[in-house]
């Protein structure tokens, strides 16, 4: 049977890195990117004679995304050992959460080809992370040894198990990138893929439509982006109908996705959780919850992007493209908005600016909004030159260049660069007479019945004038002085 003749079922395991200071249960720091074992202690290596002390700030920050994600909080919940020995784990164990975790049953809601879509969450819960192999070729199989990097083992992480409800690759893209927003809105984690501090571990498999029992099903691993996450799931489900067609069994297990291969490649067989032999952990005490410690984050969430996105439709008047891609981030939402408090003439125009030169250089110099120059005083402002007729639509995108670049105001650099628009009657006339004279053969055309010509005359004007000449005024007497030449025939 054909993919098409199949129901894809998609469950992920979301791992997010805490953003606090220290580990999950020590002092050590959490930094990205400093040598090799040098943020590492005897507990959070496990040595004989430590005992772990729990990061206060990591529960909260669970807490906070449980409730973020609409799950039930768990007033009592415990820490367990998951049984297992890679050398990256010096422990021999990990500290997780198993049968009790601090959240259970919450979803995601996001939009796809318009439709709304409602993951379920199964549990959120706590974690130690595992340090780094660092292997001396291109993969374990090929490498003579491999060196250990400690300084990661121990930071903490909420693992985030969806249900079972994802049905296509793109959906899967989608859901992501709703949770990583949710998660940078509240400021539990930056979810920075390329640093490793959003992972996710995918689950698939197929059935034939109608059917109700779930067909094996794959783990796949090592998806460091977005666009790696639907790549990997299309190619998996592809692999799953051609072996399900031609008879073969399919096998339980985890795979790793090649990016540059474009393909999965089998690890391991998959786990099941008897395979960790899990047991609570004996030198931590439950973690117990007061109804008071759980209100006071509750009452500190920030408002969420599904319901600034609602309020963009009903307060700004957005589209919904645009609406869904300024609330995407709070960073963007918040500048967005700091600029209409101030310009609130015309809220699609400052969307406009947003999603077109706003973003276009932020892209092409790699930077976020927090780094951006311009203040957003300076962008309303730019916007009122315009109004004013100060400078002209096409002008603006320089000045705005250069607000960019230098984060001067813009009537600093209008002057500076003489860039004031020409709305002189007199001056603009003087350049549409010169364009006329100079340009026969479209006048010609023009005057034939060929309206659309119009469109290159005024554009000769406009550079006739340096991009300075009034486009309405260039317009209304050009079309003028044709009219004039024309009765004159």
């Amino acid at each position: 049977m054909p993919l098409e003749d199949y129901t894809i079922v998609i469950g992920l395991e979301v791992h997010a890195e805490l953003a606090t200071d220290s580990k999950l249960f020590c002092g050590c720091s959490t930094s990205f990117g400093s040598e090799a074992n040098t943020q590492i202690c005897p507990r959070c290596l496990g040595l004989p004679g430590t005992l772990p002390v729990l990061n206060k700030k990591a529960v909260e920050y669970a807490v906070r995304a449980g409730l973020a994600l609409d799950c039930k909080i768990n007033k009592f919940s415990k820490f367990d050992r998951k049984n297992y020995f890679y050398p990256d784990l010096s422990k021999a164990y990990q500290i997780s959460q198993y049968d009790q975790p601090i959240c259970e049953h919450g979803h995601v809601e996001f939009y796809v080809g318009g439709e709304k879509k409602v993951v379920g969450i199964t549990r959120i819960h706590l974690e130690e992370e595992a340090g780094k192999s660092i292997h001396s070729g291109t993969s374990i199989s090929d490498s003579d040894f491999s060196l250990e990097d400690y300084n990661r083992s121990g930071i903490p992480l909420i693992e985030i198990v969806s249900e079972p409800d994802i049905r296509s690759p793109e959906e899967a893209r989608i859901y992501m990138e709703t949770l990583r927003s949710i998660l940078r809105y509240i400021g539990v984690s930056d979810c920075k893929m390329e640093e490793g501090s959003l992972r996710c571990d995918a689950n698939i498999s197929l059935m034939p439509k109608g059917a109700t029992v779930f067909g094996t099903r794959t783990e796949i691993k090592n998806m460091n982006s977005f666009r790696a996450v639907q790549k990997a799931l299309e190619y998996e489900a592809e692999r799953h109908a051609k072996l399900l067609d031609s008879g073969e069994k399919l096998v339980q297990e985890t795979r790793t996705w090649d990016d540059n291969l474009g393909i999965t490649l089998s690890m391991r067989s998959k786990e099941e959780a008897h395979d960790y032999r899990y047991f609570p952990e004996p030198d931590l005490v439950p973690v117990i919850l007061e109804d008071e410690f759980v209100t006071d984050i509750k009452n500190s969430l920030p408002e969420l992007p599904a319901e600034k996105f609602r309020r963009y439709l009903e307060e700004f008047g957005l589209p919904e493209y645009d609406a869904e891609l300024i609330t995407a981030d709070r960073d963007l939402a918040e500048y967005f908005e700091a600029v209409v408090a101030i310009y609130n003439k015309d809220y699609k125009a400052v969307s406009n600016w947003i999603m077109g030169e706003f973003m276009r250089l932020m892209n092409e110099q790699g930077i976020e909004v927090g780094e951006v120059k311009i203040k957003p005083e300076d962008f309303a402002a730019m916007l009122k030159l315009m109004d004013e007729g100060v400078i002209s639509s096409k002008i603006a995108k320089v000045v705005f260049e250069e607000m960019f670049n230098t984060g001067k105001e813009p009537k600093t650099i209008v002057g500076e660069k003489g860039l004031v628009q020409i709305s002189d009657s007199s001056a603009i006339e003087q350049i549409v007479a010169d364009v006329i004279k100079d340009n026969p053969g479209p006048v010609a055309e023009y005057l034939g019945g060929k309206d659309k010509v119009l469109g290159f005359l005024v554009g000769q004007v406009m550079k006739l004038s340096k991009g300075k000449a009034n486009p309405q005024m260039a317009n209304e007497f050009l079309k003028k002085a044709l009219a004039e030449l024309s009765k004159n025939q």
